[in-house]
């Protein structure tokens, strides 16, 4: 038998001596079957609070700021010490954001927007710099949405007309008033609420049914021009919304769709994983189903929760692949995920990555500090840590030789214990401690996927290899039984198991074989009889691979008709 590619992934349909398959997890799509993908490394310290959206901005003089919203909070990542700065309006705490939101940021020139539903459009200038998000000057309406649209700031998802599109002054912000410096709004005469307004030159406007296009019209009748481009079909989870390359990407009733700027959309999950992710997501949880575009593909993600989990994370992804047309799974837990940069750090910032907190200082009985820590686990006596932001005792605060004393306690070495320990600090490691690696800041201006994880640290995808599993399409012998005596796997993968998945009829589910590993010879033996065959390849966590194409099978047919 020839080779056995890893086809498409369409579990909608039946995989039956097809051109699909419906067994993948934890692999990209590439043109000649599947690649791997990585698992995120932790980059900050933890968000106080779930993570309900972030943002990167941009400053003039190539450095970045980063902020993420909690559900009565804003926060802006310190680039120094990685841990989160509360830059609520007056330090104080904003009204809860709706269960099914996640908070919208912009940037226009020097100003970031944050806008939740529940709160004044909230404003923070990024050069001055502000010290926290202040009320958007001017009374704008309340909003659960913010866009670009050519030179005006567009609010949508208002409190109150939810089918009112709102704009600003030309290049004015803070001229919400309608009639003064083409500010003004429109409101939808059907279609539903405005969901989620798409920005660039020109508008697309998705309502719960309805799609329109918001063009600038100077020098006319009115200044924006509302024309319908699509009917009977819209979103109603705001947060699905994807832009990329000039196409808008989101799911709707039907399934998802993209839509050109024309209007016209294709249904892009029809027959393949519609039925799937209907029946598997877990649609109370809205704010969870995330669009983002990868910047360093042309992968297009969604990540949801599966009805029967619990907590408030999303466990699963799904990939579409916009050039190969081909989608995939992946089981990834996190909090929010976005496109953004990495903030670029001195030595001594690295130095202050994946610290470990302090809860106490004492004199160990000898004239030395002893801190109490939350693990001593992977420390040794010896090593030399970074101390930072002890207060009372601030004579801690350096650069130590340790001795570990237990799970909970280290000595510093040379160190003089003279003031009484008020709060705060943590342990640092070295260089070698780590999880990301310093290759990545050389491109710390450039954009790449990022997510909140399920310790509310935010990180990027260079950590190891993800478990990969990936099955061929179902075989049949029609009137007669297979017996495969074990396959070729074609992967470069150094580290390989297959197992055979055998059913005697359609009716029943397959039950798969013990696993063999792939010998010298590159051939993973099995003895195996069946009606009904598919072959499964998995690749370990932290394998070192780049692509898995097919298996080629040992077969033949036995028995009778």
């Amino acid at each position: 038998m020839p080779v056995l590619p890893f086809p498409a992934w369409q579990p909608d349909i039946s995989d039956l001596n097809g051109a699909s398959t419906t067994e993948i997890l934890n692999v990209l799509p590439r043109a000649d079957g599947y690649g791997p993908m990585r698992s995120a490394s932790p980059f900050t310290d933890n968000l106080p609070a779930q993570c309900r959206g972030f943002f990167m901005a941009r400053r003039t003089d190539g450095t970045i700021r980063i902020f993420a919203g909690t559900a009565t909070k804003l926060y802006l990542l310190n680039n120094t010490t990685l841990g989160w700065t509360d830059v609520s309006k007056a330090a104080g705490t904003y009204t809860e954001i709706p269960t099914k939101a996640n908070w919208s940021f912009r940037q226009f020139g020097d100003v970031v927007i944050a806008c939740q539903v529940n709160t004044v459009p909230q404003a923070f200038n990024i050069q001055s710099p502000s010290t926290a998000f202040a009320d958007l000057a001017g009374s704008p309406p309340q909003a659960s949405d913010v866009a670009i649209i050519n030179r005006f700031l567009v609010l949508s998802g208002l409190l109150n007309n939810p089918n009112r599109v709102q704009w600003s002054g030309l290049n004015a912000i803070t001229t919400w008033t309608p009639g003064t410096s083409f500010s003004d709004y429109q409101d939808m005469p059907d279609g539903g609420a405005v969901q989620r307004v798409v920005g660039g030159e020109f508008g697309i406007v998705l309502q719960d049914g309805t799609i329109r296009r918001m063009v600038f019209v100077p020098g006319s009748d009115v200044i924006f021009q509302f024309d319908r481009i699509a009917t009977d079909i819209g979103t109603v989870y705001p947060s699905s919304v994807v832009e990329s390359n000039g196409l808008i990407y989101f799911y709707s009733p039907k399934g998802f769709v993209k839509i050109t700027p024309d209007g016209g959309p294709t249904y892009i999950g029809y027959e393949r994983v519609d039925r799937t992710f209907g029946s598997a997501a877990d649609f109370a949880k809205a704010n969870l189903i995330q669009g983002v575009a990868d910047p360093e593909s042309n992968n297009i993600i969604w990540t949801y929760t599966e009805e029967g989990f619990s907590g408030s994370l999303f466990n699963r992804w799904l990939v579409y692949n916009t050039v190969l047309n081909r989608w995939a799974p992946l089981a990834i837990e996190g909090e929010a995920i976005a496109s953004i940069g990495k903030p670029g750090l001195t030595l001594e910032a690295l130095g202050a990555l994946d610290p470990v907190a302090i809860t106490d200082a004492v004199d160990n009985g000898s004239g030395l500090i002893r801190l109490e820590v939350a693990d001593t686990t992977g420390w040794t006596t010896n090593d030399i840590k970074d101390i930072h932001d002890v207060g009372g005792t601030t004579e801690a605060n350096g650069t130590w030789t340790i001795t570990v004393i237990d799970g909970t306690h280290i000595d510093l070495q040379g160190s003089t214990f003279a003031n009484a320990y008020v709060d705060g600090g943590y342990v640092a490691g070295s260089l070698d401690d780590l999880e990301i690696s310093l290759d990545d800041f050389s491109n710390a201006t450039l954009t790449d996927l990022a997510m909140f994880d399920a310790d509310g640290r935010l990180g990027y995808f260079s950590g190891a290899t993800l478990e990969a599993i990936m099955t061929a399409a179902e075989q049949s012998g029609i009137s007669k039984r297979l017996f495969i005596r074990g396959a070729h796997p074609i992967t470069d993968a150094t580290e390989a198991y297959v197992s055979i998945g055998a059913r005697e009829s359609m009716k029943v589910a397959a039950s798969y074989s013990a696993e063999t590993a792939v010998n010298a010879q590159g051939f993973c033996p099995q003895r195996v009889s069946t009606r009904h065959a598919r072959g499964k390849l998995r690749i370990p966590e932290a394998a070192t691979w780049t692509f898995a194409t097919g298996i080629e099978p040992d077969y033949t047919q036995e028995g009778r008709r």
